[in-house]
């Protein structure tokens, strides 16, 4: 049923688009340029709706030129001149926005045996994440940091197709946690040591974990901040005030992970799990004054969020399960350890994390409504199975819609917030002339129908529009093992 469905989709874009030109391909290999379908020089999206991702309302009847890699003009269809011998997309009905900046992703994913045992998919999750829409990710913490620089070394070259990639270096942590990836620092020069390592081999941001002492942050961020190079953090051990008093540039999974409620928290220790429970207030409600304060803290030293609210869904019984071309692209064993682990979960009693999930959204909301920057993603480490590149980035804008914000408010978060927070609103972000032309085209409108977003039509990366069919095909059956 899933493949027919697939080829019928094939169908009707080639019907809607037309034969496609003689095309270059601009530069990519044979085995990237499999997956375009639009490589014209001059290309014009003519008729569409754009959601320019500034967060303000959308702009009907549009023309976007696109001219090489850049955004030439966005205008009213009767004001932009469309060039003779341009390829024309008539796209009435259609819905053009930026491609997705997300910025807590992964290049690996478990592997169904449990534990801390994950394969690194190198293969299958650059063509989901760029299928999806997905034309920027921060690797938010590497297994394999030099597997990453080559990926994306490939992926500039036309090697390979997939996303830019900002490559994040090992994770910066303390002993606590066990586990064979991982580099147990001993002190602040080692984090130093570390820092200047990776950013000498060419990783372009940093990741503070959840064993990291005051000490090792402080000299991380310092060394990093020397090299233009920022800091995020998964963080226990330091609470997110001290994080950011010692200036940390971003942190991870909203607010649940910060232990600055937590009573007894002792320094650069990481309470326990019996602590956090018997705190009192192991869930701290969005508009308790201590909470506020710590929110405007965070907004006056310019630290941003990362929203990653995706990952609670599977612990949540009656929330939707993976869709079945999801699930597709899945190797079998895979499939079946998340099903299993979806089928445990639904047996969870009461509404006790479904409440959390709500007071977590209304705290990023409160966030956002301070001033703060909202940046997201979907955090593929996950280890139930749950987080799959693609469809999860979609999903992720869709829960920030339930969240409270506005479909263009949720797209803005997923495409300008993260352009800022890595310094390239000048290329990304938004759709406008000047802009690489990094953009999505979705059949219908997103302000109604947030779900027309998980089948794009085309996805354009530096103005090469590529089948996302074509890019899911070629990785059915892969994910979990390639």
């Amino acid at each position: 049923m899933t493949r027919l469905r697939f080829s019928l989709f094939v169908a009707l874009a080639a019907l809607s688009f037309g034969a496609p030109h003689a095309q270059a391909q601009r530069s990519l290999s044979p085995d990237a340029g499999a997956f375009v379908e639009v490589d014209d020089d001059v290309v014009a999206l003519v008729g569409v709706r754009v959601i320019d991702g500034t967060g303000g309302p959308a702009q009907e009847g549009r023309t976007v030129l696109l001219r090489g890699n850049r955004i030439d003009a966005v205008g009213p269809v009767a004001s932009v001149t469309v060039p003779p011998g341009a390829r024309v997309l008539d796209l009435a009905g259609h819905t053009v926005l930026p491609g997705y900046v997300m910025l807590h992703e992964h290049m690996f994913y478990p592997t169904g045996t449990g534990g801390d045992t994950y394969n690194n998919m190198e293969f299958s999750f650059p063509k989901l994440y760029l299928a999806g829409g997905v034309t920027t990710i921060r690797t938010t913490g590497g297994r394999d940091p030099y597997g990453d620089i080559n990926l994306r070394e490939d992926i500039e070259a036309g090697r390979a197709v997939g996303p830019r990639i900002d490559v994040t270096g090992p994770y910066l942590t303390g002993p606590g946690y066990r586990a064979r990836f991982l580099h147990h620092l001993k002190d602040a020069e080692e984090a130093r040591a570390m820092v200047r390592y990776w950013a000498d081999v060419g990783v372009t941001s940093f990741k503070a974990y959840q064993h990291i002492t005051r000490a090792e942050l402080a000299a991380a961020n310092e060394e990093a901040h020397a090299r233009g190079i920022k800091v995020t953090g998964h963080i226990c051990s330091v609470t997110f005030r001290e994080a950011a008093e010692l200036g940390i540039d971003n942190l991870e999974h909203g607010f649940r992970p910060a232990t600055d409620f937590v009573d007894g928290k002792q320094p650069d220790q990481c309470p326990s799990g019996a602590m956090r429970a018997q705190s009192r207030r192991p869930e701290v409600e969005p508009d308790d004054p201590d909470f506020l304060a710590l929110v405007q803290f965070l907004v006056d030293r310019g630290v941003a969020i990362t929203s990653t609210l995706v990952g609670a869904e599977m612990s949540i019984p009656g929330r939707p399960p993976l869709p079945e071309s999801t699930l597709d692209v899945m190797a079998g064993p895979i499939q079946e350890y998340y099903l299993r682990n979806w089928a445990a979960f639904q047996q969870n009693e009461g509404t006790t994390r479904l409440d959390n999930l709500k007071r977590e959204m209304a705290r990023q909301m409160a966030f956002v409504e301070a001033g703060g920057l909202l940046v997201t993603g979907t955090d593929p480490g996950t280890r139930y199975g749950n987080i799959v590149p693609g469809y999860s980035n979609v999903r992720q804008v869709e829960m920030l819609h339930e969240a409270g914000f506005t479909p263009e408010q949720a797209i803005q978060i997923a495409t300008l917030n993260g352009a800022i927070y890595l310094g390239k609103e000048s290329d990304l972000g938004t759709v406008a002339q000047g802009k690489l032309a990094d953009l999505i085209l979705v059949e219908g409108d997103p302000r109604t129908d947030m779900s027309v977003l998980r089948s794009p039509r085309l996805v354009f990366k530096d103005g090469i529009g590529y089948d996302p069919v074509r890019l899911y095909e070629a990785v059915r059956g892969l994910v979990g093992f390639h």
